[in-house]
Formats: C-alpha cells, sequence, structure tokens
C-alpha cells in the first residue's frame, strides 16, 4: 500500500509542475499580448483562466494598477501543495512501507 501511496504523490508533484510551468509560460505571454487565436495561447488561457478568476473571486485586490498578481498567487498555492500535500504523502507512504517491513520479519 507504501508504493501505492508514493506513486499517486510522484503523480501529484509531477501535476503540480507541470501547472506550474504551464501558468509560469501564460504570465509572460501575457507580457507581450500574443495573436488569441494562436492555439497554444487559446490552451494556456483555458487551462489558467479558470483558476485565475477563482481565486479573482476571493481575493479581488490582486489586480493593482493595471498588473494582475494572480500568477503569483497561483504559484505560491502550487509550492505550498508540493511542500505540504506531497510531503506528507511522501512520508505516509514511508511510514507504511516501514510498518509493513515490521511486520514481515520473524
Amino acid at each position: 500500500m507504501g508504493n501505492l501511496i508514493f506513486a499517486i504523490a510522484f503523480l501529484v508533484e509531477k501535476a503540480l509542475t507541470i501547472y506550474l510551468y504551464i501558468i509560469i509560460v501564460s504570465a509572460i505571454l501575457s507580457w507581450v499580448n500574443p495573436d488569441p487565436y494562436n492555439p497554444i495561447v487559446r490552451f494556456l488561457r483555458n487551462v489558467t483562466e479558470p483558476v485565475y478568476q477563482h481565486i479573482r473571486r476571493y481575493m479581488p485586490f490582486l489586480i493593482v494598477g493595471g498588473i494582475d498578481l494572480t500568477p503569483l498567487v497561483v504559484i505560491v498555492i502550487i509550492q505550498f501543495l508540493q511542500i505540504a500535500l506531497v510531503g506528507n504523502l511522501v512520508d505516509l507512504a514511508n511510514s507504511m512501507r516501514m510498518s509493513s517491513n515490521l511486520m514481515m520479519r520473524p
């Protein structure tokens, strides 16, 4: 069971890392105002805007003087999840592995 939890932690960490890169690329592209009909730009906006809108609903003060700080909040949330959630899952997996090893010893 510990290996399953560890695999879930690994997949969650990779998904969060990929989404972190998507947020960074999306934020950089917002500075240059790319073609909105470009499929890559549309994909990035479709993936990031729902999260941005959800955060803006609860924190409307993140748009300061025309600068949107929402991507920074999302990056902080992703970093928190990588440390707290993934770290706890890995600890749980390791403790499950150790307890199963102790149970198998004569």
